[in-house]
């Protein structure tokens, strides 16, 4: 029995920088679903926490900053990201952004409140979602699970591109030790550890052009609505 795609539920795991974000959006605005950009709420949430002085490893406080938070999504590209209604886009996209973001989703507090939050967003269907722990935590029942991956030298170098295209000073080693960092920090975690779900589809981005993976996943999409 066929499954209606405007239904359909995809979610995109894999390694900071691997390209889940540009694939994702890609693939959305093809199929015309909507695009969950995961990572975006815990970045949003790392900066108001910022700004109430709350410490990275203040996971509780953090937690509960959540209770009075909104965090919304608008259209386009890059897709605006609201918080309590201030467009916060580019001032989430900063490496010490970047870095608080992955600090305070170490969190069980944190990760509680937040997936709470993503999979009532992803429970109406019709959605590509990606982060860290998509296809294993935020959307186990997703109808098409992939985990998408690159080497490190791969995703350090597309970091330090992208942070030179949007005026931001780089340096591609620091980039490289941030995102070794947040490897070590996302695998060894105790709470949703980065992982590949036993029935997700591994991807290689590495080398490979946006729109090929972007083909290689609608295959995958295709096997499942027919």
């Amino acid at each position: 029995m066929s499954k209606d795609i405007s239904k359909i539920v995809v979610a995109i795991d894999g390694p900071a920088g691997a390209g889940k974000s540009t694939v994702s959006k890609a693939l959305a605005r093809d199929l015309q679903l909507s695009y969950l950009d995961t990572g975006a709420m815990y970045r949003a949430l790392a900066l108001k926490a910022s700004r109430e002085n709350l410490r990275s490893d203040a996971g509780e406080e953090i937690g509960k900053l959540m209770e009075n938070t909104e965090i919304t999504f608008g259209t386009g590209d890059p897709q605006p990201v609201f918080l309590d209604g201030e467009d916060v886009t580019s001032l989430i996209r900063t490496p010490e952004i970047s870095e608080a973001a992955s600090a305070i989703s170490a969190h069980t507090p944190v990760r509680k409140a937040l997936v709470a939050r993503q999979q009532k967003l992803v429970a109406i269907g019709g959605v590509i979602l990606e982060g860290r722990d998509a296809t294993t935590v935020i959307a186990p029942n997703a109808d098409v699970k992939v985990f998408l991956t690159a080497s490190l030298e791969e995703r350090a170098k597309r970091r330090t591109i992208e942070f030179d295209q949007k005026g931001q000073a780089s340096d591609f080693r620091e980039v490289r030790q941030q995102i070794q960092l947040r490897d070590h920090r996302d695998i060894t975690r105790d709470d949703s550890p980065l992982t590949v779900a036993p029935d997700a589809h591994i991807v290689e981005s590495g080398g490979v052009p946006v729109e090929l993976v972007v083909q290689k996943l609608k295959e995958l999409i295709n096997n499942v609505v027919n």
